[in-house]
């Protein structure tokens, strides 16, 4: 099975691969990933028996290296200087590894991202096109002339369908002026 996955794994492209390497996804996490507390929760002695057993004379937690930080694609916190440091991937080097990992089917493998797939479907259900008029009930504004033509036409309809007793009251009408009383 480990020989399939290397295959498989050889078949990416290059960014995918280099980025696979540097932060391989957790097994038995939903989204591949664990948030930074758990990874070091999980990294620390917690049974009674042995409490000492991972005690250090530093009171500090180590400092984050590349392959501690548990989601390259969000902001973290430095545990000691309690600065806030940006996302190692940018947006758009984020889409990019999402497109790549789209079309190599190996998309649920990345850690969250805002960018991926499943949160854009979900924004999208969530805010529509957020196009003015594009949603149930509403009405594209347009030009004036687009949103008087309707009734123009209606008038110039109704007009068109009284013409002939228009004509007839204007003939009458001359007739009646052309005669000498």
């Amino acid at each position: 099975m480990q020989v399939e996955y290397v295959k498989v794994a050889q078949t990416l492209p290059a960014k995918l691969r280099r980025f696979f390497a540097r932060y391989p996804p957790v097994r038995g996490s939903a989204t591949g990933y664990q948030d930074g507390a758990t990874v070091l929760a999980s990294s620390i002695n917690t049974s009674p028996a042995d409490a000492n057993a991972n005690h250090t004379e530093s009171t500090f937690p180590p400092p984050l290296v590349p392959s501690d930080s548990p989601n390259p694609f969000k902001p973290h916190k430095h545990p000691e200087t309690g600065r806030w440091h940006d996302p190692v991937y940018s947006l758009r080097r984020q889409a990019d590894l999402v497109k790549l990992a789209r079309v190599n089917g190996v998309e649920e493998l990345l850690p969250y991202t805002y960018k991926g797939s499943e949160e854009s479907r979900k924004r999208r259900e969530e805010h529509g096109l957020r196009i003015k008029g594009t949603g149930v009930g509403q009405r594209v504004k347009g030009k004036a002339w687009e949103r008087t033509m309707k009734s123009r036409l209606e008038k110039r309809k109704q007009a068109m369908l009284g013409m002939p007793t228009l004509v007839q009251q204007w003939k009458q009408a001359r007739f009646l002026l052309i005669l000498p009383t």
